[in-house]
């Protein structure tokens, strides 16, 4: 980035973090124990070309940002050449150690191969999930040694990479490369809890709990603020919980119920909340988007989840709740996570502060024919997602691995409250055989909604018509048994001096000269254009963006996090004012 000049741009979060251990929060609050240990903080690293050994290592890195990112303190791409070195030594206190003992990474992109004291416990692909592996045989009370090879195809490769592209620019950004999320080590009894798997169901008033691994059999507790609500028995890794009763969760009301369960020796603990994501018709017999069996209007942001300082990964807790928090403080109830996978720590704030998540698939792929793709989008030619060349899938390991991919996202996020909707593909990115992917997400996952291609190249499945409309004025097509969605518009782009990441060049939709236009032009297409498709059907809006992200300085914020870009209290009446117009129409009312 610094042989590029481009503008430094440092979050206040960013500003604060420290050498010594940032995000030391737990991060997989979603199953937590109490056997913990964060290894985040300052690593030795080396970038050398592919295949060799680095013969010392080039500095230090600060461990969990990614090389190319300044909070890294390298500021170095790793090219698809390169292969990246890191190591650290740690002491680990001989009570800490149990009978097994599991070394865990939050994300590592793309290839990782892990050594403990010079043995190597495993390796990884798949730069967006989280991985662990056994490590008792190698680990040790005292001094411990961990050294990690990562290599990282970018977009040279057909693997999931979401929006990173080597020759950045426009609407792609910056590669990353190599450990970007929490790196941490838990000791548990050789009969843990390998997976637990939540599913309320709010018509039979029921939660369904199953547990892998343990013995098979234990028991659970359900509280709430600390109260007891009900204990019982798991038999077989399965148990059925009555919550008769129970407190809905929802945006605006985001109840939460903890939950222990106890297997064998190991005991962990979790949460979950009473809802229901559906689709269903409203009082005037038009589809829409369903939360806990009423219509519920999702009025939403597209959220990259970029970041100026940490690229991928967010400075710090407070950095991921300042996001949430300020989108919903400005009227919004949902965020589209775009083709990315945020730590399981930023899903956990979007349950307990109540912001539903729109989650896509990574996308992956080779060379495609972008050009004709984007005609068929805009002019509304749907193609046949069988013609593998066409969206660049002719690899066939290429397209395995989304299928596995897709498995991992949905398994990693199955048990987030606030996931309430499954993106497979987005503008025809990497897409194949959608029919097919879906269906296969259904089979994962029956309990939530599906947007099968996102955008573009609609091939009549999953549960929406899912509409991107940038370049003219947003309408409805032809009925159509779905629901309808815009599931991205806008992107209306305003420069905020200094804080811009490229002077020299920028991205947007629609350009104006000033805030106060920017921000007129803002609610007149929502008065003109949106609120008048709401009682003809339109469920769902996602607009084009929460930040700027680079060269796009199209967001609600700036990259850096400091600016909000329109009037917050215009913005407050105008969401208000979009969830009225919902209800009545929703209700029987089509004026």
């Amino acid at each position: 980035m610094k042989a590029q000049n481009f503008e430094r741009l440092i979050t206040d979060f960013g500003k604060h973090v420290g050498a010594d251990c940032p995000l030391p929060e737990y991060p997989r609050p979603q199953m937590v124990r109490d056997s913990y240990v964060n290894l985040n903080g300052t690593w030795q690293y080396a970038i050398v070309r592919k295949g060799t050994e680095p013969k010392r290592f080039d500095g230090t890195i600060l461990v969990p940002f990614s090389p190319e990112s300044i909070l890294s303190g390298v500021e170095r791409t790793v090219t698809p050449e390169d292969e990246l070195h890191y190591a650290r030594t740690f002491v680990l206190d001989a009570s800490f150690l149990r009978e097994k003992t599991l070394l865990h990474f939050g994300a590592v992109d793309y290839r990782a191969e892990v050594f403990v004291n010079d043995v190597c416990v495993g390796t990884h692909k798949g730069g967006y999930y989280p991985f662990c592996f056994d490590v008792t045989e190698a680990i040790r009370a005292g001094e411990n040694k961990i050294y990690v090879k990562v290599t990282d195809p970018s977009d040279t490769g057909p693997q999931s990479r979401g929006k990173q592209k080597i020759k950045r620019g426009g609407i792609f950004y910056t590669p990353q490369s190599g450990i970007w999320q929490t790196v941490w080590m838990e000791s548990v009894s050789a009969d843990y809890i390998r997976s637990i798997r939540l599913t309320p169901d709010i018509d039979t008033q029921t939660l369904s709990v199953e547990i892998e691994g343990g013995t098979g059999d234990g028991s659970y507790a359900v509280t709430y603020k600390g109260i007891d609500v009900v204990k019982g028995e798991i038999a077989d890794g399965k148990a059925v919980v009555p919550m008769q009763g129970a407190k809905l969760w929802s945006p605006e009301t985001p109840e939460l119920y903890d939950i222990e369960l106890r297997s064998g020796k190991d005991v962990v603990r979790s949460y979950f909340g009473m809802r229901k994501f559906s689709t269903g018709k409203d009082a005037n017999g038009i589809m829409r988007l369903m939360l806990n069996n009423k219509p519920y209007f999702h009025n939403g942001l597209l959220d990259q989840g970029y970041w100026s300082d940490g690229l991928y990964t967010p400075p710090s807790d407070e950095a991921m709740i300042f996001d949430i928090a300020t989108a919903k403080k400005m009227g919004f109830n949902m965020l589209r996570k775009h083709i990315k996978i945020e730590p399981l720590r930023w899903y956990y704030h979007c349950d307990r502060l109540g912001m539903l998540v729109w989650q896509d698939m990574v996308n992956g792929g080779g060379k495609a024919n972008t050009p004709l793709n984007g005609i068929c989008g805009f002019l509304g030619i749907t193609p046949k997602d069988s013609n593998y060349r066409l969206c660049g899938r002719t690899d066939e390991e290429g397209r395995k691995e989304y299928y596995i991919d897709t498995e991992r996202t949905v398994k990693t996020l199955y048990n987030s409250v606030s996931v309430c909707l499954w993106v497979p593909f987005n503008e025809s990115w990497g897409q194949f055989d959608a029919l097919k992917a879906t269906e296969f997400v259904r089979r994962l996952d029956p309990t939530r909604p599906i947007d099968h291609a996102s955008g573009w190249h609609d091939q009549g499945g999953g549960d929406f018509v899912s509409l991107h409309i940038y370049f003219r004025k947003v309408f409805l097509p032809k009925p159509d048994p779905r629901v309808y969605v815009l599931s991205e518009f806008g992107g209306y782009s305003v420069k905020v001096e200094g804080h811009v990441f490229n002077k020299d060049k920028s991205f947007g939709y629609r350009k104006y000269p000033d805030l106060a236009s920017f921000d007129d032009a803002y609610h007149a297409l929502y008065n003109d254009e949106i609120l008048p498709l709401i009682p003809k059907g339109l469920s769902a809006t996602v607009y084009t963006q929460l930040t700027d992200v680079e060269d796009e300085i199209n967001g609600l914020l700036t990259y850096d996090r400091k600016v909000v870009k329109l009037d917050l209290k215009r913005l407050q009446a105008l969401n208000e004012t979009i969830n009225r117009s919902y209800d009545k129409a929703a209700q029987g009312d089509k004026r």
